[in-house]
Protein backbone atom coordinates (compact mmCIF):
# COMPACT_ATOMS: atom_id res chain seq x y z
CA UNK A 1 0.00 0.00 0.00
CA UNK A 2 3.00 2.46 1.04
CA UNK A 3 4.06 2.42 -3.05
CA UNK A 4 0.45 2.48 -4.31
CA UNK A 5 0.31 6.26 -2.98
CA UNK A 6 3.39 7.33 -5.55
CA UNK A 7 3.54 10.76 -6.89
CA UNK A 8 1.77 9.00 -10.19
CA UNK A 9 -1.62 8.76 -7.55
CA UNK A 10 -3.49 11.85 -6.62
CA UNK A 11 -4.33 11.73 -2.97
CA UNK A 12 -6.01 14.29 -0.77
CA UNK A 13 -3.41 16.59 0.51
CA UNK A 14 -3.03 16.08 4.34
CA UNK A 15 -3.11 18.44 7.39
CA UNK A 16 -1.79 17.23 10.87
CA UNK A 17 -4.86 16.37 12.84
CA UNK A 18 -5.84 13.69 14.92
CA UNK A 19 -8.11 11.70 17.71
CA UNK A 20 -8.62 14.77 20.24
CA UNK A 21 -7.28 13.60 23.96
CA UNK A 22 -8.83 14.83 26.75
CA UNK A 23 -7.03 14.92 30.30
CA UNK A 24 -4.46 11.99 29.14
CA UNK A 25 -7.39 9.99 27.89
CA UNK A 26 -7.59 9.28 24.76
CA UNK A 27 -11.30 6.85 25.05
CA UNK A 28 -14.25 8.85 26.08
CA UNK A 29 -18.26 8.11 25.70
CA UNK A 30 -20.20 10.78 23.96
CA UNK A 31 -21.31 12.03 27.60
CA UNK A 32 -17.70 12.25 28.85
CA UNK A 33 -16.78 14.46 25.92
CA UNK A 34 -19.79 16.76 26.24
CA UNK A 35 -19.08 17.06 29.99
CA UNK A 36 -15.48 17.78 29.21
CA UNK A 37 -15.92 20.40 26.74
CA UNK A 38 -18.77 22.25 29.12
CA UNK A 39 -16.12 22.19 32.15
CA UNK A 40 -13.94 23.96 29.47
CA UNK A 41 -11.03 21.17 30.15
CA UNK A 42 -8.30 21.37 27.66
CA UNK A 43 -8.34 19.52 24.09
CA UNK A 44 -4.63 18.27 22.79
CA UNK A 45 -4.37 15.86 19.60
CA UNK A 46 -3.31 12.90 20.26
CA UNK A 47 0.50 12.59 19.41
CA UNK A 48 -0.36 9.14 17.30
CA UNK A 49 -3.68 10.30 15.44
CA UNK A 50 -1.49 13.76 14.76
CA UNK A 51 -0.28 11.53 12.05
CA UNK A 52 -3.06 10.79 10.18
CA UNK A 53 -3.61 13.45 8.08
CA UNK A 54 -7.36 12.96 8.05
CA UNK A 55 -8.57 16.29 6.19
CA UNK A 56 -11.34 14.95 4.65
CA UNK A 57 -13.87 11.47 5.93
CA UNK A 58 -17.30 10.62 4.00
CA UNK A 59 -19.34 8.41 6.21
CA UNK A 60 -22.83 6.45 5.55
CA UNK A 61 -24.91 5.27 7.73
CA UNK A 62 -24.58 7.68 10.37
CA UNK A 63 -28.39 8.13 11.93
CA UNK A 64 -27.05 4.99 13.42
CA UNK A 65 -25.91 4.53 17.11
CA UNK A 66 -22.30 3.41 15.76
CA UNK A 67 -22.63 6.36 12.90
CA UNK A 68 -23.71 9.28 15.54
CA UNK A 69 -21.20 8.45 17.98
CA UNK A 70 -18.53 8.40 15.09
CA UNK A 71 -19.20 11.89 13.79
CA UNK A 72 -19.08 13.01 17.62
CA UNK A 73 -15.64 11.34 17.88
CA UNK A 74 -14.68 13.80 15.29
CA UNK A 75 -16.45 16.92 16.35
CA UNK A 76 -13.34 18.48 18.33
CA UNK A 77 -10.96 18.02 15.54
CA UNK A 78 -10.11 20.16 12.04
CA UNK A 79 -11.11 17.14 9.54
CA UNK A 80 -14.56 17.65 7.47
CA UNK A 81 -17.19 15.13 7.64
CA UNK A 82 -19.29 14.32 4.81
CA UNK A 83 -22.08 12.16 5.05
CA UNK A 84 -23.30 10.33 2.43
CA UNK A 85 -27.27 10.80 2.66
CA UNK A 86 -30.15 9.68 0.57
CA UNK A 87 -32.48 12.59 -0.81
CA UNK A 88 -31.41 15.86 -1.26
CA UNK A 89 -27.57 17.02 -0.07
CA UNK A 90 -27.97 20.02 2.10
CA UNK A 91 -24.72 21.48 1.39
CA UNK A 92 -21.10 20.21 1.00
CA UNK A 93 -21.41 18.33 4.04
CA UNK A 94 -23.81 15.87 2.73
CA UNK A 95 -23.50 14.02 -0.65
CA UNK A 96 -26.58 12.07 -1.88
CA UNK A 97 -26.40 8.77 -3.18
CA UNK A 98 -29.17 5.73 -3.89
CA UNK A 99 -27.61 2.61 -2.36
CA UNK A 100 -29.05 0.96 -5.31
CA UNK A 101 -28.01 2.76 -8.12
CA UNK A 102 -24.69 3.75 -9.56
CA UNK A 103 -22.70 6.60 -7.32
CA UNK A 104 -20.93 9.28 -9.82
CA UNK A 105 -17.26 8.98 -8.58
CA UNK A 106 -16.73 12.54 -8.63
CA UNK A 107 -19.24 12.37 -5.74
CA UNK A 108 -16.99 10.25 -3.51
CA UNK A 109 -13.57 11.61 -5.27
CA UNK A 110 -10.81 13.70 -2.95
CA UNK A 111 -11.63 11.48 0.95
CA UNK A 112 -8.98 10.06 3.08
CA UNK A 113 -10.82 7.54 4.49
CA UNK A 114 -14.42 6.28 3.85
CA UNK A 115 -16.39 4.76 6.23
CA UNK A 116 -19.23 2.30 5.60
CA UNK A 117 -22.16 1.64 7.84
CA UNK A 118 -25.07 2.11 6.17
CA UNK A 119 -27.23 -1.36 5.95
CA UNK A 120 -31.19 -2.21 6.65
CA UNK A 121 -31.80 -2.85 10.43
CA UNK A 122 -31.73 -6.33 10.89
CA UNK A 123 -34.29 -6.15 14.24
CA UNK A 124 -37.52 -7.18 13.44
CA UNK A 125 -39.83 -10.14 12.03
CA UNK A 126 -37.95 -11.71 8.61
CA UNK A 127 -40.32 -11.65 5.92
CA UNK A 128 -39.24 -12.19 2.40
CA UNK A 129 -39.42 -8.67 1.57
CA UNK A 130 -37.40 -7.74 5.00
CA UNK A 131 -34.54 -10.46 3.88
CA UNK A 132 -34.48 -8.60 0.80
CA UNK A 133 -34.10 -5.49 2.43
CA UNK A 134 -31.13 -6.83 4.52
CA UNK A 135 -29.70 -8.17 1.81
CA UNK A 136 -29.54 -5.47 -1.08
CA UNK A 137 -29.21 -2.58 1.51
CA UNK A 138 -25.96 -3.90 2.76
CA UNK A 139 -24.61 -5.91 -1.06
CA UNK A 140 -25.91 -3.39 -3.53
CA UNK A 141 -24.86 -0.21 -1.43
CA UNK A 142 -21.80 -1.49 -0.82
CA UNK A 143 -20.56 -2.54 -4.38
CA UNK A 144 -22.18 0.43 -5.49
CA UNK A 145 -19.71 2.84 -2.99
CA UNK A 146 -16.52 0.55 -3.54
CA UNK A 147 -16.92 0.21 -7.62
CA UNK A 148 -17.20 4.64 -7.10
CA UNK A 149 -14.79 4.78 -5.07
CA UNK A 150 -12.14 2.30 -7.72
CA UNK A 151 -13.20 4.40 -10.16
CA UNK A 152 -12.72 7.90 -8.36
CA UNK A 153 -9.62 9.99 -9.50
CA UNK A 154 -9.13 10.88 -6.02
CA UNK A 155 -8.66 7.50 -3.94
CA UNK A 156 -8.87 7.03 -0.03
CA UNK A 157 -6.23 5.92 1.65
CA UNK A 158 -8.68 3.41 3.37
CA UNK A 159 -12.59 2.09 3.42
CA UNK A 160 -13.74 0.91 6.30
CA UNK A 161 -16.52 -1.42 5.52
CA UNK A 162 -19.15 -2.62 8.68
CA UNK A 163 -19.95 -6.51 8.35
CA UNK A 164 -20.96 -8.67 11.27
CA UNK A 165 -20.23 -11.70 13.45
CA UNK A 166 -23.37 -13.23 11.87
CA UNK A 167 -20.55 -13.93 9.24
CA UNK A 168 -19.86 -17.17 11.71
CA UNK A 169 -23.33 -18.23 12.10
CA UNK A 170 -24.28 -20.57 15.22
CA UNK A 171 -21.02 -22.22 16.02
CA UNK A 172 -21.37 -23.60 19.45
CA UNK A 173 -18.40 -23.39 21.62
CA UNK A 174 -15.79 -22.61 18.73
CA UNK A 175 -13.52 -20.22 18.99
CA UNK A 176 -13.72 -18.07 16.00
CA UNK A 177 -11.07 -16.01 14.85
CA UNK A 178 -10.91 -14.02 11.23
CA UNK A 179 -9.11 -17.30 9.51
CA UNK A 180 -12.38 -19.47 11.07
CA UNK A 181 -14.85 -20.10 7.72
CA UNK A 182 -18.54 -18.66 7.13
CA UNK A 183 -21.06 -20.47 8.69
CA UNK A 184 -24.07 -21.22 7.23
CA UNK A 185 -27.82 -19.33 6.90
CA UNK A 186 -29.39 -16.16 5.91
CA UNK A 187 -27.20 -13.24 7.91
CA UNK A 188 -23.57 -15.63 7.12
CA UNK A 189 -24.77 -15.53 3.52
CA UNK A 190 -25.50 -11.92 3.81
CA UNK A 191 -22.35 -11.47 5.22
CA UNK A 192 -19.83 -13.05 3.11
CA UNK A 193 -21.46 -11.28 0.24
CA UNK A 194 -21.24 -8.16 2.07
CA UNK A 195 -17.50 -8.53 2.46
CA UNK A 196 -17.32 -9.84 -1.07
CA UNK A 197 -19.01 -6.41 -2.08
CA UNK A 198 -16.07 -4.77 -1.20
CA UNK A 199 -13.55 -6.25 -3.24
CA UNK A 200 -13.82 -3.87 -6.18
CA UNK A 201 -11.96 -1.24 -3.94
CA UNK A 202 -9.37 -3.26 -2.92
CA UNK A 203 -8.92 -4.65 -6.04
CA UNK A 204 -8.45 -0.76 -6.77
CA UNK A 205 -5.17 -0.54 -4.54
CA UNK A 206 -7.51 1.10 -1.91
CA UNK A 207 -6.64 -0.79 1.97
CA UNK A 208 -9.96 -1.94 2.55
CA UNK A 209 -11.17 -3.04 6.49
CA UNK A 210 -13.93 -5.43 6.71
CA UNK A 211 -15.09 -4.74 10.47
CA UNK A 212 -16.91 -7.74 11.66
CA UNK A 213 -18.43 -5.90 14.54
CA UNK A 214 -20.60 -7.88 17.40
CA UNK A 215 -23.29 -7.37 19.52
CA UNK A 216 -23.33 -3.40 20.02
CA UNK A 217 -23.47 -2.03 23.66
CA UNK A 218 -25.21 1.68 23.32
CA UNK A 219 -27.72 3.21 25.28
CA UNK A 220 -28.64 5.20 22.09
CA UNK A 221 -30.36 2.42 19.94
CA UNK A 222 -29.79 -1.29 19.22
CA UNK A 223 -30.15 -4.62 20.77
CA UNK A 224 -29.09 -3.02 24.83
CA UNK A 225 -31.79 -0.49 24.36
CA UNK A 226 -34.16 -2.78 23.21
CA UNK A 227 -33.53 -5.11 26.54
CA UNK A 228 -33.61 -2.22 28.86
CA UNK A 229 -37.43 -1.78 29.44
CA UNK A 230 -38.39 -5.24 30.56
CA UNK A 231 -35.27 -5.72 32.65
CA UNK A 232 -35.81 -2.06 34.26
CA UNK A 233 -39.47 -3.68 34.99
CA UNK A 234 -37.84 -7.01 36.51
CA UNK A 235 -39.41 -8.80 33.50
CA UNK A 236 -36.09 -10.18 32.17
CA UNK A 237 -34.09 -13.42 32.13
CA UNK A 238 -32.27 -15.70 29.97
CA UNK A 239 -33.03 -16.13 26.82
CA UNK A 240 -33.57 -19.89 25.77
CA UNK A 241 -31.08 -21.64 27.22
CA UNK A 242 -28.79 -19.15 28.00
CA UNK A 243 -25.88 -21.15 26.65
CA UNK A 244 -24.84 -19.31 23.67
CA UNK A 245 -22.09 -17.08 23.69
CA UNK A 246 -22.59 -13.37 22.63
CA UNK A 247 -19.01 -11.54 21.47
CA UNK A 248 -20.67 -8.18 22.59
CA UNK A 249 -18.43 -4.29 22.39
CA UNK A 250 -19.31 -1.27 23.95
CA UNK A 251 -19.97 1.96 20.95
CA UNK A 252 -16.68 3.60 22.01
CA UNK A 253 -14.89 0.61 21.35
CA UNK A 254 -16.33 0.24 17.93
CA UNK A 255 -15.51 3.88 17.23
CA UNK A 256 -12.03 3.73 18.99
CA UNK A 257 -11.53 0.18 16.79
CA UNK A 258 -12.55 2.29 13.40
CA UNK A 259 -10.02 4.90 14.58
CA UNK A 260 -7.32 2.39 15.00
CA UNK A 261 -8.21 0.72 11.70
CA UNK A 262 -7.95 3.55 9.59
CA UNK A 263 -4.55 4.45 11.54
CA UNK A 264 -2.35 1.28 11.48
CA UNK A 265 -1.37 2.16 7.72
CA UNK A 266 0.74 5.07 9.18
CA UNK A 267 2.57 3.37 11.84
CA UNK A 268 0.43 4.75 14.86
CA UNK A 269 -0.05 3.02 17.82
CA UNK A 270 1.84 0.68 20.13
CA UNK A 271 1.33 -2.73 17.77
CA UNK A 272 2.44 -0.71 14.46
CA UNK A 273 5.94 -0.83 13.24
CA UNK A 274 8.19 -3.46 11.95
CA UNK A 275 6.43 -6.66 11.60
CA UNK A 276 3.35 -5.27 11.98
CA UNK A 277 1.47 -4.37 8.88
CA UNK A 278 -1.87 -2.28 8.36
CA UNK A 279 -5.12 -3.87 9.04
CA UNK A 280 -6.84 -5.12 6.16
CA UNK A 281 -9.50 -7.61 5.37
CA UNK A 282 -11.45 -8.89 7.81
CA UNK A 283 -11.22 -8.07 11.34
CA UNK A 284 -13.33 -9.11 14.70
CA UNK A 285 -14.85 -6.29 16.26
CA UNK A 286 -15.26 -7.58 19.81
CA UNK A 287 -14.53 -7.29 23.58
CA UNK A 288 -11.90 -10.11 24.11
CA UNK A 289 -14.52 -11.38 26.75
CA UNK A 290 -17.80 -12.85 25.55
CA UNK A 291 -20.24 -14.10 28.03
CA UNK A 292 -22.74 -16.56 27.43
CA UNK A 293 -26.51 -14.88 27.42
CA UNK A 294 -27.35 -16.64 30.76
CA UNK A 295 -24.78 -14.14 32.16
CA UNK A 296 -24.98 -11.41 29.96
CA UNK A 297 -28.92 -11.21 31.05
CA UNK A 298 -27.53 -11.73 34.82
CA UNK A 299 -24.97 -8.97 34.55
CA UNK A 300 -27.68 -6.74 33.82
CA UNK A 301 -30.24 -7.18 35.86
CA UNK A 302 -27.73 -6.66 38.76
CA UNK A 303 -26.56 -3.60 37.43
CA UNK A 304 -30.16 -2.51 37.03
CA UNK A 305 -30.48 -3.58 40.37
CA UNK A 306 -33.26 -5.60 39.48
CA UNK A 307 -34.33 -9.59 39.15
CA UNK A 308 -33.66 -11.52 36.34
CA UNK A 309 -36.61 -14.34 37.00
CA UNK A 310 -38.20 -14.61 33.71
CA UNK A 311 -36.63 -17.02 31.05
CA UNK A 312 -38.05 -16.33 27.63
CA UNK A 313 -38.21 -19.67 25.65
CA UNK A 314 -37.08 -20.55 22.53
CA UNK A 315 -41.06 -21.09 21.17
CA UNK A 316 -41.41 -17.68 22.30
CA UNK A 317 -39.18 -16.16 20.64
CA UNK A 318 -39.99 -18.07 17.46
CA UNK A 319 -43.45 -17.38 18.01
CA UNK A 320 -42.54 -13.17 17.90
CA UNK A 321 -39.99 -12.86 15.77
CA UNK A 322 -39.89 -16.21 12.86
CA UNK A 323 -38.12 -19.03 13.33
CA UNK A 324 -35.57 -17.80 11.33
CA UNK A 325 -34.43 -14.65 12.57
CA UNK A 326 -34.71 -16.09 16.37
CA UNK A 327 -32.39 -18.66 15.70
CA UNK A 328 -29.81 -16.76 14.29
CA UNK A 329 -30.10 -13.25 16.08
CA UNK A 330 -30.85 -14.58 19.35
CA UNK A 331 -30.23 -17.96 19.87
CA UNK A 332 -26.79 -18.35 17.68
CA UNK A 333 -23.82 -18.76 19.70
CA UNK A 334 -20.54 -17.20 18.22
CA UNK A 335 -17.77 -16.88 20.67
CA UNK A 336 -15.70 -14.61 18.44
CA UNK A 337 -12.18 -13.51 19.56
CA UNK A 338 -10.36 -9.88 18.91
CA UNK A 339 -7.11 -11.46 17.48
CA UNK A 340 -6.36 -8.74 14.69
CA UNK A 341 -7.01 -5.78 16.68
CA UNK A 342 -5.18 -7.19 19.78
CA UNK A 343 -2.15 -8.35 17.70
CA UNK A 344 -2.37 -4.82 16.23
CA UNK A 345 -2.26 -3.21 19.82
CA UNK A 346 -5.83 -1.92 20.29
CA UNK A 347 -6.42 -1.20 23.88
CA UNK A 348 -9.59 -1.67 24.59
CA UNK A 349 -11.76 0.46 27.14
CA UNK A 350 -14.38 -1.84 28.06
CA UNK A 351 -13.02 -5.54 28.32
CA UNK A 352 -15.12 -6.77 30.79
CA UNK A 353 -19.67 -6.86 30.39
CA UNK A 354 -19.68 -5.05 33.70
CA UNK A 355 -17.83 -2.37 33.08
CA UNK A 356 -19.66 -1.75 30.03
CA UNK A 357 -23.17 -1.87 30.92
CA UNK A 358 -22.22 0.06 34.22
CA UNK A 359 -20.98 2.55 31.75
CA UNK A 360 -23.94 3.17 29.83
CA UNK A 361 -26.95 2.26 32.53
CA UNK A 362 -25.56 2.05 35.77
Amino acid sequence: MEGYFSEETPRSPRKDLGLVEYGGRTSWSIGELSGARARGRVARVHTGFGRLGLERVLVSGVSGPIGTALLASFEPQSTQIVRLVRGRAQGAAQVSWDPFAPVPPTAVSGFDAVVHLAGETVVGRWTEEKKKAIRESRVQGTLNLAAALAQSEVKPRVLVCASAVGFYGNRGEELLREESPAGQGFLSEVCHEWEDASRIAAEAGIRTVNLRIGLVLSAKGGALANMLKPFKLGLGGRIGSGQQWWSWIHVDDIVGGIHHAIGTEWGVGPGSGPGNGPLSGPVNLVAPNPVRNAEFTKVLASVLGRPAFFPVPEFALRLAFGKMAAEELLLASQRVEPGKLGASGYAFRFRELRGALENLVG
